[in-house]
């Protein structure tokens, strides 16, 4: 049984790395994920508003 050597010349080559311009399609976060974030971000204040606000209106007295 022989093992099969690589010579230099059969590795596998790198493709060449491109220079990074600015963000990739890779580097955003889904579109849906962005929308869910936003909603809870905005459901979170709604929720924080309407408790300041009973707060206030019970401490009016």
């Amino acid at each position: 049984m022989t093992t099969h050597h690589m010579s230099p010349s059969d590795t596998p080559t790198d493709p060449p790395v491109r220079a990074r311009t600015g963000p990739n399609e890779e580097d955003r976060a889904p579109m849906s994920f962005t929308v869910r974030v936003f909603i809870y971000l905005v459901g979170v204040h709604f929720i924080a508003a309407f408790l300041f606000f009973l707060f206030y209106v019970a401490g009016a007295k």
